[in-house]
């Protein structure tokens, strides 16, 4: 064999080895995309966080929907789901529960927005990001979804007013804040205020702690005694839950006057086609989990969040600035629960006319 030959020979196999090295290092490579792939689709690990069970939406709308919209996001997505039953402390551990499991990013529903401050604290110390949802937990959160609830306030405030009409002066109104652990309680308390002062006048006050039905029920029977039922005109409170108490102390006296609410509860709807409350307000429960799902996705990805997403910037109690997506309410009275709760999805007509609520719904044109 020539030298030349042998050189070509050479040449050649070492060609071929280059394109066999290339080849395999080609393979490894796609392995080690995939296998880096596989493990960031497996980073997608977010804690959801709720605070109570009392209010139906939780349970039933809340968690379902942010549990969809993150698996239609991220299909592999882990997701580890807590409810704290209205305890602070019981909340606080189960922050502690989710950082151990290696969740990148919780979405938290604070039940004290100012105790949870030290848990948000360790949390961002972890690297983990927090998506503040509905209420603004106090700490270095990184996004915040909610409705305006300073607005909140001011359509229940103005629509008690509107259903008072001429006798907004001819007595005094009842007010029921919600918890005072609850920053959205206290904007909702500022935004009826900035709407009612002056135009009635306030009788009784009070804080609600966590909310419970049974707590407004005694102190609306208690202002009833303390007032005198014939002087008082109407009753301002602060969600659904609380106006159940109310309406049934208020039912319990013989006593028929404007009542407000939020959040739209199946039995809210019921009272309000009946007469037992005023009106109610809607927060589309879907638009805020979507957006808290979304942002928490794009979080546990280290992605940048987009102005879209959070188009405004709000202040917790802490003063720590924060991203934040601020959504519009609905006001729901008798006419418009068609064109509203029905129309959304969020109840059909045979869910609401039941037998008992029957007459009412044909009075309201639901069918």
């Amino acid at each position: 064999m020539t030298r030349t030959l042998r050189a070509a020979i050479s040449v050649a196999g070492a060609v071929a080895l280059s394109l066999s090295l290339g080849a395999c290092s080609s393979d490894a490579d796609q392995a080690t995309n995939s296998g880096t792939s596989a493990a960031q689709a497996g980073q997608v690990k977010i804690g959801l966080l709720l605070p109570e069970s009392k209010t139906t939406r939780y349970e039933k709308f809340d968690r379902p929907y942010i549990e969809a919209k993150i698996k239609e996001l991220a299909p592999g997505a882990q997701i580890d789901y807590y409810n704290a039953a209205e305890s602070a402390t019981t909340q606080q551990q189960q922050v502690n529960t989710a950082l151990a499991k290696g969740d990148k990013v919780l979405i938290l529903d604070a039940v004290d927005s100012k105790s949870i401050q030290s848990s948000v604290q360790k949390a961002n110390a972890a690297g983990v990001k927090v998506v503040a949802y509905d209420r603004l937990a106090q700490g270095p959160v990184d996004s915040y979804v909610s409705y305006d609830n300073k607005k909140v306030g001011q359509l229940q405030g103005q629509a008690l007013l509107d259903a008072l009409g001429g006798k907004a002066q001819s007595g005094v109104i009842v007010m029921h804040n919600g918890s005072p652990t609850d920053p959205n309680a206290a904007e909702f308390k500022a935004g009826a205020h900035s709407v009612l002062d002056g135009k009635v006048k306030i009788g009784k006050e009070y804080d609600t702690p966590n909310w419970d039905p049974n707590n407004a029920n005694q102190q609306m029977s208690g202002a009833i005694a303390a007032l005198g039922k014939d002087n008082i005109v109407g009753v301002y409170s602060a969600n659904d839950g609380l106006a159940a108490g109310i309406s049934t102390a208020l039912k319990a006296a013989g006593l028929s006057v404007p009542l407000t609410g939020q959040d739209a509860q199946l039995d809210a709807i019921q009272r309000i086609l009946i007469g037992n409350q005023t009106i109610t307000i809607m927060k589309p429960y879907k638009p805020e989990a979507d957006i808290a799902a979304t942002m928490a996705v794009d979080l546990a990805q280290g992605k940048q969040l987009t102005k879209d997403l959070v188009p405004t910037t709000v202040t917790s109690g802490s003063g720590n600035k924060v991203p934040a997506n601020l959504l519009t309410p609905i006001v729901v009275d008798k006419s418009n629960i068609g064109d509203t709760v029905v129309k959304q999805g969020l109840y059909t007509v045979n869910e609401i006319c039941t037998p008992t609520y029957e007459a009412a719904c044909q009075q309201a044109g639901l069918k």
